[in-house]
C-alpha cells in the first residue's frame, strides 16, 4: 500500500498554508496527505478547516480532518510578512519530509514555495534552492528538473544560467547524464515501457548543418547516436521552433530542451496555471507546485491551489507506480 504524500509547510508567509487548506478542500477522500506545519497557524486563518494533530503518517489515511505534523513557527506568520525566526522552522520541515521519504513512511514529498533569501538570512541555507538542497538529503549529485501538464512534460539540460553561458554548460556528460536520468524516470515514475523523448537543437533550425552554430552536430547528435544503441528512442536533434505544435507533441512523451526559456515558455504558454515542478533522479518522489510564495497576494484569498492540487497528484501517481515496481 502507498503511504500517504508528505506535504512541507513552506514560507509561511506566502501563498502556501492558504493554498495548502484548499487541496485539502478538493482533494480529501481521494488521496491521503499531512502537512507538515505549525498547525495552529493552519487553524487561524480564514475558512480554515477542522484539523488533526498527528504524530504518525499513517493517521492520514482516511482522515476526516486536515492532518498535520506539528511544526511550530517561532513568531506567528504573518501573510505578506516573511519574518526570518520562522525560516528554521521552514527548513525543519523540508527535513521532516525527505526523513519520512526516505524511511517508506511517506510515499513522497510535495515541497509548498520558499523564499531562497529569507532563508539563507534567517538560516544560513546554502543551497542554490529546493533541488539542490533535496538532492543532498537524497544523497545523489545530480538531480533533474521536469515541468508536467497534461498537455507537455520538458525537461531543461541547463537551468538557471545566462544565455551566454549555456554553450560552454552543455557537455556531452552533462547531456548524456540527463538524458539517462529522464528516460529511467519515464520508466519507473510515469509507467511508460518504452519512453519517447524528443531532444531540442540548441541553435535555430539545430544548426542547419553547422551554419548556425555547431553544437547540434558537434555535442547533442553524437551523445543521441551513442544512447540509441543503449535502446533509448530518441528524436532529434530538432528544431525548437517546431516541436510544440499539437502534431509534433503527439510523436513524443517528454521533450527534452537545452535551456531554460527553450523549455518553460512552451509549457508555460500551453498551461500556466497546472503545470507542476518534479524533481527527477532522487531516491524518494518529489513535485512542487510552479511558483513561488508570491508574499504580495498571501493572505487576500486570490491565490490559484491549481498547481499545488496537481503537484500532490502527480506526486500519488509516481508513488503509487514505484510501490507498483518495488
Amino acid at each position: 500500500m502507498t503511504a500517504p504524500i508528505a506535504l512541507t509547510g513552506g514560507d509561511p508567509a506566502g501563498v502556501g498554508p492558504e493554498i495548502t487548506l484548499a487541496a485539502w478542500r478538493a482533494l480529501r477522500g481521494q488521496l491521503p496527505f499531512f502537512v507538515i506545519a505549525d498547525a495552529d497557524a493552519l487553524a487561524g486563518l480564514p475558512d480554515a478547516p477542522e484539523i488533526r494533530r498527528i504524530a504518525d503518517p499513517a493517521e492520514a489515511v482516511g482522515a476526516e480532518a486536515l492532518p498535520v505534523m506539528h511544526l511550530s513557527c517561532p513568531l506567528a506568520p504573518t501573510p505578506g510578512r516573511p519574518e526570518l525566526r520562522n525560516a528554521p522552522a521552514t527548513v525543519e520541515s523540508i527535513d521532516r519530509a525527505v526523513a519520512l521519504a526516505m524511511a517508506g513512511q511517506a510515499g513522497g514529498v510535495v515541497t509548498n514555495p520558499i523564499n531562497k533569501k529569507v532563508l539563507v538570512d534567517g538560516a544560513g541555507f546554502a543551497h542554490p534552492g529546493h533541488t539542490e538542497y533535496l538532492a543532498e538529503l537524497g544523497g545523489v549529485e545530480r538531480s533533474v528538473m521536469m515541468l508536467a501538464a497534461p498537455e507537455l512534460k520538458v525537461v531543461p539540460v541547463t537551468i538557471h544560467i545566462a544565455i551566454a553561458d549555456v554553450p560552454a554548460a552543455l557537455t556531452p556528460a552533462l547531456l548524456t547524464e540527463t538524458l539517462r536520468i529522464v528516460h529511467g524516470a519515464m520508466l519507473r515514475d510515469f509507467g511508460l515501457h518504452a519512453p519517447r523523448i524528443a531532444v531540442a537543437g540548441l541553435n535555430p533550425h539545430a544548426g542547419e548543418g553547422g551554419l548556425m552554430g555547431a553544437e547540434d552536430a558537434a555535442v547533442i547528435a553524437p551523445v543521441l547516436d551513442a544512447l540509441r544503441t543503449e535502446g533509448m528512442d530518441l528524436t532529434g536533434p530538432l528544431p525548437a521552433d517546431t516541436m510544440f505544435h499539437p502534431a509534433a507533441r503527439a510523436r513524443y512523451d517528454v521533450a527534452v530542451c537545452m535551456y531554460h526559456d527553450q523549455a518553460l515558455i512552451p509549457i508555460k504558454t500551453l498551461n500556466f496555471s497546472a503545470g507542476v515542478n518534479a524533481t527527477l533522479g532522487l531516491p524518494f518522489v518529489r513535485t512542487s507546485p510552479d511558483h513561488g510564495t508570491a508574499y504580495d497576494i498571501a493572505g487576500k484569498g486570490v491565490a490559484d491551489a491549481t498547481s499545488l492540487i496537481e503537484a500532490l497528484r502527480l506526486a500519488w501517481d509516481m508513488a503509487e507506480r514505484r510501490a507498483e515496481a518495488a
